[in-house]
């Protein structure tokens, strides 16, 4: 059933009570982050490893986060096997970033947190964009850029995604 729906505009079930994003929203993300192919790009929920191969082909470097161990291995394994040097997984809560790498040109949440983790917002490097869904039942697709240290917002679109799990809905 997946198979016939894989060129169809709207989520898919990935396993692990997680989503695919429709590919509209997939690309409208991406395109919201400005690459030009020099960044470095941090993702939050690698799921099944789509929108990192996305940005791959968009940036030179993307390090994604991923809570579910079986999702991450998964999409490490397949993404390696495509031959993307240029992406690397790990296995985690992606509340607290992945600070050995910071500070991103750019990064993106796949899963929606109730409000964006402080952390993140530390990590972005300045005159950075981080595009992510915000909120809890319903959700807006934000854009923030961080110029002269301070953090811009503007709100794109009404959407739907997963909840972002683990530390985010502790807070």
């Amino acid at each position: 059933e997946a198979e016939s729906s894989a060129y169809a505009d709207h989520p898919l079930s990935i396993g692990h009570a997680q989503t695919i994003s429709q590919p509209y929203i997939v690309a409208l993300m991406s395109e919201l982050l400005e690459l030009d192919g020099s960044e470095t790009v941090l993702e939050i929920g690698t799921g099944s490893g789509y929108q990192a191969a996305v940005l791959a082909e968009l940036a030179a470097r993307v390090f994604s986060i991923e809570i579910v161990d079986a999702l991450a291995a998964g999409s490490r394994a397949l993404l390696g096997s495509l031959g993307y040097a240029n992406i690397q997984i790990r296995a985690g809560d992606g509340y607290h970033g992945w600070p050995e790498h910071a500070p991103f040109d750019a990064i993106i949440l796949t899963a929606a947190p109730p409000e964006v983790p402080a952390p993140l917002f530390d990590q972005l490097a300045e005159g950075g964009r981080l595009v992510a869904p915000v909120g809890e039942d319903r959700q807006d697709l934000v854009r923030y850029r961080k110029v002269d240290g301070r953090i811009e917002s503007e709100d794109v679109i009404p959407v739907r995604f997963v909840p972002m799990t683990g530390e985010a809905q502790r807070r």
